[in-house]
């Protein structure tokens, strides 16, 4: 991990806010887990203080990657009610700064939360003693996971440089763009029209970056209403397992397409070599980033972690 002169405190912004940062990804299986764990792991020993979340309600298994086994409290404790504030279920991992709020382990159905579950981790989170928040996020495209991902100050996608990890990336995007817009409610009288684009091929002429102007002409205020919702989604893009240069150029591919025609900036902050080591660390039970630390990928996190807070 490279040092950084600059205080931790003067990174942050002014309001100290607890900032949120949401890593999903469309497919299982292309190292959601592995990323949060590390990008927290990055952070703590920068100095910051870290809670990450796992959210994988179905298959909660970030507690691994930390090198930890289940802890006693997990967030089903909060959702049951057996505890009253979300800070008694935070555990603390071996790794200075960073704790852990383990996934619902032993209740059957508690994956599927509703509405009203959801909104209180949501409005709880920002009181935890932290200066980053990271939610572990489940596969796929449940609401569940859209809407946590939608919540959070940092979107990041986790994608595989294969067709079919690609493919769901690119229906994750779809989806996340749908329900934000869906979520607004001065935008309620277009539904028809959002819904309209998002159903469009993308080999089709009609794509939801042609809604903007569409929706402009029928009612500017509207209209500019949407690009502003538009112009807020902005999620990061991390391309796991690259052994080519044509593996990394995937994510420069991927935010040209998403530019044309989705009409939003898909950030790409970087790419994770692929290495053997990661699989060695999971059977070890230990972080990858303190097991290996020689490792190529310990260079990856750092540039990723640097890009995503905006240091140089």
């Amino acid at each position: 991990m490279q040092n950084t002169t600059q205080d931790v405190h003067d990174i942050l912004d002014s309001t100290q806010r607890t900032k949120i940062w949401a890593i999903g990804g469309g497919k299982g299986g292309v190292g959601k887990s592995l990323v949060t764990a590390n990008l927290s792991i990055c952070l703590a020993l920068m100095g910051y203080k870290v809670v990450t979340i796992d959210l994988d309600l179905g298959g909660a298994n970030l507690h691994t990657c930390l090198g930890m086994p289940i802890p006693e409290k997990t967030l089903s404790d909060y959702l049951t009610k057996k505890v009253r504030d979300l800070s008694e279920v935070v555990t603390q991992t071996p790794i200075q700064n960073l704790s852990i709020i383990s996934g619902a382990q032993d209740d059957v159905g508690i994956a599927n939360l509703k509405q009203m579950q959801k909104a209180k981790i949501i409005s709880k989170v920002g009181s935890l003693d932290a200066d980053y928040v990271l939610f572990d996020l489940g596969a796929g495209t449940t609401f569940n996971t859209l809407d946590f991902f939608i919540s959070a100050d940092q979107g990041i996608l986790t994608a595989l440089p294969e067709p079919t990890s690609i493919e769901n990336t690119y229906r994750f995007i779809k989806s996340i763009y749908h329900r934000k817009l869906n979520m607004v409610e001065d935008l309620l009288e277009i539904g028809p029209l959002i819904d309209q684009a998002m159903n469009a091929k993308i080999s089709q002429n009609s794509t939801p970056a042609d809604l903007v102007s569409r929706v402009i002409e029928i009612n500017p205020e509207i209209g500019h209403k949407l690009k502003m919702e538009i112009e807020k989604l902005s999620p990061k893009l991390i391309i796991n397992q690259v052994r080519t240069q044509a593996d990394i150029d995937i994510g420069f591919s991927m935010k040209i397409i998403c530019r044309k025609y989705f009409g939003i900036n898909l950030d790409y902050v970087g790419f994770l070599d692929y290495d053997a080591t990661v699989w060695q660390s999971v059977k070890r039970r230990r972080p990858l980033l303190m097991e290996f630390p020689n490792s190529a990928l310990v260079n990856n996190f750092d540039k990723i972690v640097h890009r995503l807070l905006n240091i140089s």
